[in-house]
């Protein structure tokens, strides 16, 4: 008998290998807790929580199994932060582009509204072909899908024919 939730993470590799599914990935480990420290500036990333050591392993073992697992990313996203930007150039899936919707919610509590609704519409509007992998924070996918994923794990969604966008199954970090 297959557990839940390797049937869930099962459910997240068949679908990423068809056409128009949605990756939605927690940046990987970023030591310091929620959000970041006062007087951050999105410009420089000394002033921001960055990856550590094994969040930037993290990344580039991710990159390696969806690879490995045959997933084509047609676009890849990511929140202007620095964690999730370093997060999706070390997976070398391809080019990364900067997104500011998928900035931190968290932090930026009282644009929560406009980025989930501009959030939404990307996601929601991904026809394919293949996967559309964006780096983001937990808060925002939180907004999204109502998961809160740990750090460097990929919540695959499809967006249902009501424009709801609906879990499949979540992908966790690779372990060694």
């Amino acid at each position: 008998m297959v557990g839940p939730a390797l049937a869930d993470e099962t459910a997240a590799w068949t679908a990423l290998r068809q056409d128009g599914h949605v990756a939605l990935m927690r940046h990987a480990e970023a030591p310091g807790g929620a959000g970041d420290p006062p007087g951050f500036r999105l410009d420089d990333c000394s002033t921001q929580r960055n990856l550590s050591a094994k969040g930037r392993a993290d990344a580039q073992a991710i990159g390696k199994k969806l690879r490995a697992k045959g997933v084509a990313v047609a676009r890849l996203l990511s929140s202007p932060w620095c964690r999730c930007v370093d997060t999706a150039r070390l997976m070398d899936l391809g080019p990364v582009e900067i997104e500011p919707t998928f900035a931190n919610a968290f932090v930026l509590a009282e644009q929560r509204t406009a980025l989930t609704a501009g959030a939404k519409a990307i996601v929601t509007g991904w026809k394919g072909p293949e996967t559309l992998l964006i780096v983001t924070h937990g808060a925002n996918i939180q907004a999204l899908t109502g998961s809160n994923p740990a750090s460097g794990e990929i919540v695959v969604a499809a967006v249902a024919p009501d424009r709801t966008i609906r879990e499949i199954g979540r992908i966790p970090v690779p372990q060694p």
